[in-house]
C-alpha cells in the first residue's frame, strides 16, 4: 500500500523526524570524535589548566588551528565541551575526560567511534554483498588490525592479568608454577606478550591467521624480551593439536569464524585432561527480541552486519555474528565435549561474557 494511501500518526511522524534529526547530529559527533581522538586532541585539552582558546588548543596539539576550531564547535554544539564564549574559550570537563582519553583505558569511548570509520571503508563491497550474497574479507577494511589492538590492548592492559585471568580458578597459581598456553585467534598477540611477561615460567603460543598481525607481535615480543612465546600462522579451525594446553585463551575470537564449531571442537581437543578454557565473547541473547532492551544493541548488531558476519560469510563459512548469544554459545560448546560451563562478568562491562569451560 502507498504510503499516501496511508492514514498517518502525524505526533508519530513528529517523533521519528527528532529521532532521524538525532541520529544524523550523532553520527556526525561520532565520526569527529574519531577524528579528534586519532588526532590527539581529547589529551591535549586535558593537559591544558584551564579553558583554552582554539589555538592554544591547536598548539598544544600540534595542529592546524582552523580545523581545531572547526571540530571544536561540533564539540561544543553536541555537549562533549564546554564552551566560554565571553573568552572565547573551550573546556573538557573532567567527567567526560574520564570517557574520551588515552588516559582511561578501557572506558575511553573516543576510541571506540574509529569503528565507524572502519565500517564505512566497505561500504560499497558490503551493498553488493547485499545484493548478490557472499562476504567482505578482512583484508578490505581500513585499519581494522591497527584497530581491534588498540580496543583490546587497552582493556588488556588494564584488566587481564588481574581481573579476567583469575576469573579461571586456580589458574595464576599454575601459570606461577608453568604450564602451557594458547591464544587461539591473537591478533596483535597482546594477550599473550603480557602473559609471558607476568608469569615466566609459563610458555605461550599465539595462533592466528593474518601475518601481519603476526609480525606485530612478534615485534612486541623481540621488544620486550620475551622468550617463552611465540606465534604461528594458523587457522583457528585446523588446530591439529592434541592434548598440548593446560589452558587455551579466545578473546572475541569465536563468532567471526567461518566454522566456529570445528574451532570450539578444536579448542577441546587442544586441552588436556582438567584443563581450562576462558573464552570471552560478547554478552547477549541469541534470541533478538530478549536484546531489545541491550545497552548496546543497535552498536552490536551493526558490527555483526558489517564486520563480523560478513568475514564468516567471505570465508564461505556459517556467518554466525556477533550476537551469536549464551545459548548459541552453550550448545556449541556441549557438543565440542564441555560440560558444565562457567559464565562470568565484570563489573562495569555490558559488553563481555567471560565462559569457563573445563576439559573433565
Amino acid at each position: 500500500m502507498a504510503i499516501a494511501e496511508v492514514e498517518l500518526d502525524v505526533e508519530r511522524v513528529e517523533a521519528f523526524a527528532q529521532k532521524l534529526m538525532t541520529m544524523l547530529n550523532n553520527a556526525l559527533t561520532v565520526t569527529s570524535m574519531s577524528i579528534g581522538h586519532r588526532a590527539g586532541l581529547f589529551d591535549a585539552m586535558t593537559r591544558l589548566p584551564r579553558p583554552a582558546t582554539s589555538g592554544e588548543i591547536a598548539a598544544a596539539a600540534g595542529l592546524e588551528e582552523r580545523y581545531v576550531r572547526e571540530w571544536l564547535a561540533v564539540m561544543v554544539t553536541s555537549g562533549v565541551v564546554e564552551y566560554h564564549a565571553h573568552e572565547g574559550a573551550y573546556r573538557l570537563p573532567p567527567e567526560h575526560a574520564a570517557l574520551s582519553t588515552r588516559a582511561a583505558g578501557p572506558d575511553n569511548f573516543a576510541a571506540y567511534t574509529q569503528i565507524v570509520s572502519v565500517l564505512s571503508s566497505v561500504e560499497d563491497e558490503l551493498v553488493e554483498k547485499f545484493r548478490h550474497g557472499g562476504g567482505v574479507p578482512w583484508g578490505a577494511y581500513n585499519r581494522v588490525h591497527e584497530l581491534m589492538r588498540e580496543l583490546s590492548g587497552a582493556v588488556f592492559d588494564a584488566q587481564l592479568v588481574e581481573q579476567i585471568l583469575p576469573l579461571v580458578p586456580g589458574v595464576i597459581e599454575r601459570l606461577e608454577r608453568g604450564i602451557d598456553v594458547a591464544d587461539v585467534g591473537t591478533g596483535c598477540g597482546r594477550a599473550v606478550n603480557l602473559m609471558g611477561r607476568a608469569f615466566p615460567n609459563s610458555r605461550f603460543v599465539g595462533f592466528d591467521f593474518s601475518e601481519s598481525a603476526l609480525a606485530t607481535a612478534r615485534s612486541e615480543a623481540a621488544s620486550w624480551g620475551l622468550g617463552n612465546v611465540k606465534f604461528e600462522a594458523r587457522d583457528a579451525a585446523r588446530l591439529d593439536c592434541e592434548s598440548a594446553f593446560d589452558l587455551i585463551t579466545t578473546f572475541d575470537a569465536v563468532h567471526d569464524q567461518a566454522d566456529p564449531e570445528a574451532v570450539v571442537a578444536g579448542v577441546f581437543r587442544a586441552l588436556r585432561l582438567g584443563g581450562d578454557w576462558l573464552c570471552s565473547d560478547i554478552r547477549a541473547s541469541s534470541h533478538l527480541g530478549e536484546n531489545l532492551d541491550h545497552p548496546l544493541g543497535p552498536f552490536l548488531y551493526g558490527i555483526s552486519c558489517q564486520i563480523c558476519m560478513t568475514v564468516s560469510l567471505a570465508d564461505g563459512g556459517a556467518g554466525l555474528g556477533t550476537m551469536w548469544g549464551v545459548q548459541k554459545a552453550r550448545e556449541i560448546f556441549a557438543r565440542a565435549g564441555f560440560g558444565g560451563v562457567v559464565i562470568n562478568t565484570l563489573p562495569g562491562n555490558v559488553m563481555e561474557n567471560y565462559y569457563v569451560c573445563r576439559k573433565a
